[in-house]
């Protein structure tokens, strides 16, 4: 791959790929608020190299790598969460499933789960538990996207996403917490 050609007809790929391969990579770094600051951080460090290299002689190849990273920038700020829970229980799913399978059985009935994701400030925190579901009763929410009740989890849940056959993210309403001596919840 070459850089713009004495004909300025081809493009080389390599650092729009860079961008896009960056962008991918630091979505899903750190807890979820200081991954989103850093992110946008990012974003517009990385867009201010790039609008400063169009400036220069690369422009051709720079303006399409801000396109191109602004475009990826976007598809993943509207599928964060997918993106982020996908990537996560791709590189460490091993070791999530060992911490959940260690849990001991509960007595109430619950399925075997730990605290997945989170985010929030100022006691209005929403949280995101990773369960295993041995029947995969949750695969109805997860397919319906239907908020609700569901039995095993001791609060209405806001989202369930399956991530491979047993093993479901649960996310509960701002403010509940599975556990919590809450009479609401």
């Amino acid at each position: 791959m070459s850089a713009i050609t004495s004909d300025g007809n081809r493009v080389d790929w390599r650092l729009p790929l860079y961008t896009v391969l960056g962008a991918l990579i630091l979505f899903g770094v750190g807890p979820h608020d200081l991954s989103v600051v850093l992110y946008l951080l990012v974003v517009a460090i990385v867009s201010i190299f790039l609008l400063n290299e169009a400036i220069g002689k690369r422009r051709r190849q720079s303006l399409l790598a801000l396109v191109i990273f602004w475009a990826v920038s976007a598809a993943l700020v509207k599928n964060e969460s997918v993106i982020r829970n996908t990537g996560r229980w791709l590189v460490w799913a091993h070791h999530y499933k060992a911490v959940v399978l260690a849990e001991p059985e509960s007595a109430k009935g619950e399925f075997k789960h730990i605290e997945w994701d989170g985010w929030g400030m100022f006691a209005q925190n929403t949280y995101v538990f990773l369960v295993y579901d041995p029947t995969d009763s949750l695969s109805l929410a997860a397919k319906g996207h239907q908020p609700g009740k569901i039995e095993g989890i001791p609060c209405e849940i806001d989202r369930v996403r399956r991530l491979e056959s047993h093993w479901y993210s649960v996310q509960f309403y701002t403010g509940d917490y599975w556990g919590q001596q809450n009479a609401d919840c």
